[in-house]
């Protein structure tokens, strides 16, 4: 492989490990608008569901979108995403200690 092309290679990897980094911030981005009412990193105070380590919330964010599960406030907040951005958020709180 020519000089150029070990250059070429290089600078596709750093691009893609900066696009992969920008969207695990975005992500941290969405999941902290959580943090109010479910804690730092999901992990609520007594009386609020904690969100870290749940492997279901994906489904349940879609539910609350699709207005098939009761809420007061997760229905509206969860139609502000795209069911790609809640997979994202759920994966996120999924990968978090409990």
């Amino acid at each position: 492989m020519g000089k150029t092309m070990k250059w070429l290679a290089a600078g596709v990897l750093c691009a893609s490990a900066i696009g992969a980094h920008a969207q695990v911030n975005q992500t941290r981005v969405w999941a902290a608008a959580c943090a109010s009412c479910h804690g730092t990193d999901g992990r609520a105070q007594p009386g609020m569901a904690s969100l870290a380590g749940r492997t279901d919330l994906q489904k349940i964010l879609l539910e609350y979108k699709a207005g098939t599960r009761p809420a007061t406030l997760m229905h509206q907040i969860a139609k502000g995403y795209t069911d790609e951005q809640l997979g994202q958020i759920a994966a996120y709180f999924a990968a978090q200690k409990p």
